[in-house]
């Protein structure tokens, strides 16, 4: 029986992140010391455990067959993976920064002057394309510090809230990629893993749509349904039933979360009383 080697971050946010997505995705990892790797006690997988900027390399070889990293480790290490899915979590930016109290305009600001990154291979790409001529100083950790202790001019580094920066005297000038974790596979599977890999990303794709939509219901006049129901398509259209209270009607539909409060607004201005709003547990469309 074949079973797919999935390697994850050993540990860390991300690490916590997929072993969450996996639980629920219905996936039984025992929950054990994680020094290697564990097995799924109800699906074929295998999960490895692993620094996160060597899973794009072992994904290539073929040690795991699939992976969870973040893209931004994607692009630095460039190696021969696809991306097969954007999971949605563990969110970040890839940022050039200054001292605060610098006077920036543009780019043309650090031509001649030093950059200290951790991800060389993604800013000697940027620097080439944006015609800056900039020196880089490829350092291991505390990136942030760079520039207070004379090595650098400006960094090149992950931003997820910015208070570091700020807690480093640093300010953000230019984002030069956006991140988060993707599902990435070697692009040589055989047939039998590829199937196994098409069922764990329908129960992704099931989790990941629950995540990004509510379950709404509401009480609506019968007058303001057609107008309703334009604002709330939902996955095919809306269930509408008939309260006992004549003239008025229960809506029942889905609507993406990073919409809601707009929505809300509308439909309060077309009489909707009564919104309830529930989470998705799974979501198969």
């Amino acid at each position: 029986m074949d079973i797919l080697k999935l390697a994850i971050q050993k540990n860390g946010r991300l690490s916590e992140k997929s072993l969450q997505m996996l639980k629920e995705c219905g996936i039984k990892i025992p929950n054990e010391d994680r020094k290697l790797y564990s097995q799924a006690s109800n699906f074929a997988l295998e999960v490895l455990y692993l620094r996160d900027d060597d899973i794009p390399q072992y994904v290539e070889q073929g040690v795991a067959d699939i992976g969870i990293v973040g893209l931004n480790e994607v692009h630095e290490q460039n190696k021969n993976v696809m991306v097969v899915e954007s999971l949605g979590f563990a969110q970040c930016k890839l940022c050039l920064a200054v001292p605060k109290d610098e006077k920036y305009t543009d780019l043309s600001y650090f031509n001649h002057k030093k950059i200290a990154t951790s991800y060389p291979n993604i800013l000697k790409k940027f620097v080439v394309e944006n015609r800056i001529s900039a020196e880089i100083e490829e350092i291991g950790g505390s990136v942030e510090i760079a520039t207070r202790i004379g090595l650098a001019d400006g960094i090149f580094d992950i931003v997820s809230t910015g208070s570091t920066l700020l807690m480093n005297g640093l300010k953000e000038v230019h984002t030069v990629l956006k991140s988060e974790a993707v599902l990435i596979k070697n692009p040589h599977l055989d047939s039998q893993k590829q199937v196994l890999l098409e069922k764990l990303l329908f129960r992704i794709k099931a989790v990941k749509n629950a995540s990004e939509n509510k379950y709404i219901l509401l009480n609506a006049p019968d007058e303001a349904l057609p107008h309703i129901i334009k604002i709330l398509p939902g996955m095919k259209s809306p269930t509408v039933l008939p309260l006992a209270q004549a003239g008025w009607s229960s809506l029942h539909s889905v609507v993406r979360e990073d919409e809601f409060w707009d929505i809300i607004d509308q439909l309060k201005a077309l009489g909707a009383q009564g919104i309830l709003v529930c989470s998705i547990e799974k979501m198969v469309i």
